[in-house]
């Protein structure tokens, strides 16, 4: 058992706790990118509805230092606006040369005990699917699996059904018109994406909060570094946005990420989702991109045959969903 001192984030450990995040997730971020993020949400604001469920926004943080005044360990718990009612989310993470020593279970425990004091009902995190050890520490502290997300990866080198690219003709044949943002910029075409986002949320398993209004949502979806208007690929009938795929390109890798793609409900099983999809690698290898990143959700069967079936993505290790009852 080693000493350790658990305290509230400073600036100066941004560094740090991309390092330590950097373990953990699939594509790496920056110091920057966590400050400007952080710098970008107002204070919390954290009140209950009607039934005493918690509601509004915060996210306070956590690292644990070690005796040399390293920062060894990093805990986040958060909920935003639109986080369903009584939850929050919790991020932890402790460097592996300092695991087993209590510096993660101090780090629980403080994030607990605030969890206790604003009356959340539930702890909602995200671990590596292949991570035993991890998945044993938060087992013994009541969190139990709820879903399971997949992550899939494609090779683009290695990318040869070219057939598949008859699928956008063939949407083009029926009707539908193929732009980018770059091509109908503005706030009102905008938010004709931003409700084409909120119907079709709807759909994805597991997705049960409220929507953002649109402001936030944008913050979160196309002013988010990575993204560009050339890179959201949206399916038009007429007037009306009936589709989209949107692109994130790691600033450090430069692979990209499917971070969102949706059809509307009355437009599915008429291969659109794929015909986005295929854009999406169009673009991608326009830009040299040397791979493409997804995730879905277990239940989301028909994405998963496209994208594994179909395009001839990977699979990688994901996540579960894990949730602990605090009431």
């Amino acid at each position: 058992m080693s000493n350790y001192t658990i305290r509230p984030l400073r600036n100066e450990d941004y560094p740090a706790v991309a390092s330590l995040l950097n373990l953990i997730l699939s594509e790496p971020i920056t110091a920057k990118q966590l400050q400007d993020e952080e710098n970008s949400i107002p204070p919390g604001q954290l009140h209950y509805n009607d039934d005493g469920q918690l509601m509004g926004w915060d996210r306070p943080k956590w690292v644990a230092e070690n005796e040399q005044r390293e920062v060894i360990g990093y805990a986040i718990a958060w909920r935003a606006p639109w986080t369903e009612p009584g939850h929050l989310n919790l991020t932890l993470v402790v460097h592996p040369d300092e695991r087993g020593r209590g510096a993660g279970r101090a780090l629980s425990n403080e994030v607990r005990l605030w969890a206790q004091k604003v009356k959340a009902s539930r702890l909602v995190c995200f671990m590596k699917d292949n991570d035993e050890t991890s998945l044993e520490f938060a087992q013994r502290r009541g969190y139990q699996q709820e879903r399971h997300i997949f992550e899939s990866v494609l090779n683009l080198s290695a990318f040869t059904n070219e057939e598949l690219f008859q699928s956008i003709r063939a949407a083009e044949q029926s009707g539908i018109r193929f732009i980018t943002l770059a091509d109908e910029p503005g706030e009102e075409n905008e938010r004709k994406l931003h409700e084409l986002y909120r119907v079709t949320h709807l759909d994805i398993p597991g997705f049960n909060e409220d929507f953002p209004w649109f402001e936030e949502w944008r913050k979160w979806n196309i002013d988010i570094p990575g993204v560009r208007p050339e890179y959201i690929h949206i399916a038009k009938d007429g007037e009306s946005y009936v589709g989209v795929v949107t692109l994130q390109q790691n600033e450090q890798t430069q692979a990209m990420y499917h971070q969102y793609t949706g059809v509307l409900p009355e437009y599915r099983r008429q291969r659109l989702g794929l015909a986005l999809k295929m854009l999406a690698i169009r673009t991608a290898r326009t830009s040299n991109v040397t791979y493409l990143r997804t995730h879905n959700d277990s239940m989301n069967v028909p994405m998963l045959r496209i994208n594994r079936d179909l395009l001839g993505f990977k699979a990688a290790p994901g996540n579960f969903k894990m949730v602990c009852k605090l009431l």
